[in-house]
């Protein structure tokens, strides 16, 4: 039998362990599913920024179901429209490609502490050939596990917008009611931050683009459509970016020594467009986007790229705005408390 001075305790008893137990669950499956973990994060994400579209669709008279797939897939050619011109563009241009690589010298030597050393076109031959046998097969073992996990993005998007409000009452209902406020503001800054970052991301690429188009057709390359392309899709792809472009055209200009291009297109076109976007674009835009100052999106951006990799590029910013929102209602609560004078 339960003491009658216990008998107000036992809730709040009960709700502590069943927050516990929920706790160390949460941290178990975090455990367990970590090789999912950044699809997750950035389903979750997605799905975000697909509510309202979902609530509009329902509005118009679509079924929660029919609402939930549309936006499902609405996401999903999204995606697939980010990296189709680049497809594109390398299936236009493969025969200018092969063209370019049909053009370098049979021989190239070069000297290295006094000691010259000449390297055939066959033997760059057989590296690039094995080289792209390794990267066939890597990508021959990646693509089960990209399909596997393109599967589990589409149903679980679907299955967080369909579930939407019961997730959200679910989630409200854990909170007590004189902190509620707090989620809803911590919420909107979620959503507002999030679609900031997509909106950056994509005016990097465009602004990617408009730099490298006329600094590809100023360096005398004669495709610089091309070349721009190619450098704003691979804005997407974090660390790498069009930094690949710009090494794979100064090697080119090396091997075939013209030195002084090397350096003018490693030089410029690594300024100007691998460096100059992401500086210039990116926090110029967080201020007026995500309401965060340029510095501290950026310190965000670079610090979740570094510490978690690609989906640090989401997770940095919206963490660093999540404090920034803390901060903020942290202040306000402190300036309501009156000060006692001694």
């Amino acid at each position: 039998m339960t003491a009658p001075g216990d008998t107000e305790n036992v809730p709040s008893r009960r709700l502590y362990v069943v927050g516990g137990a929920f706790v160390f669950v949460v941290l178990l499956a975090a455990v367990i599913l970590a090789d999912v973990l950044g699809t997750v994060f950035f389903t979750i994400t997605v799905a975000y920024l697909l509510s309202p579209v979902r609530r509009r669709l329902v509005d118009r008279g679509l079924s929660e179901w029919w609402a939930s797939a549309v936006a499902t897939i609405g996401a999903f050619l999204g995606t697939v429209l980010v990296t189709a011109p680049l497809v594109v563009v390398l299936l236009i241009r493969l025969e200018a490609l092969l063209g370019l690589l049909g053009g370098l010298p049979r021989t190239i030597t070069v000297e290295l502490l006094g000691v010259p050393y000449t390297l055939t076109f066959e033997q760059g031959l057989d590296f690039i050939q094995g080289l792209a046998t390794s990267l066939a097969r890597a990508a021959a073992t990646a693509i089960p596990v990209l399909l596997i996990k393109a599967t589990l993005f589409a149903l679980l998007l679907f299955s967080l917008l369909f579930n939407e409000e019961r997730l959200r009452l679910a989630t409200i209902a854990i909170v007590p009611r004189r902190y509620r406020d707090v989620v809803h503001r911590l919420n909107t800054r979620t959503r507002e931050t999030l679609f900031a970052i997509y909106v950056l991301q994509a005016a990097t690429a465009l602004g990617t683009f408009l730099i490298a188009l006329p600094t590809f057709y100023l360096l005398g390359y004669d495709a610089p459509f091309a070349l721009a392309t190619v450098s704003a899709v691979l804005q997407f792809i974090p660390i790498v970016g069009p930094s690949l472009v710009i090494a794979s055209l100064a090697a080119y200009h090396v091997v075939l020594q013209q030195l002084g291009r090397a350096v003018a297109v490693f030089v410029v076109g690594g300024i100007l467009i691998a460096w100059l976007p992401d500086v210039l674009v990116r926090p110029r835009l967080a201020s007026e986007t995500a309401h965060l100052p340029g510095g501290l999106y950026f310190v965000g951006f670079v610090g979740g790229l570094l510490t978690i990799g690609p989906v640090g590029v989401i997770a940095g910013p919206l963490v660093v705005a999540l404090v920034v929102e803390l901060s903020s209602i942290l202040s306000s609560e402190l300036n309501d408390i009156p000060v006692e004078e001694d």
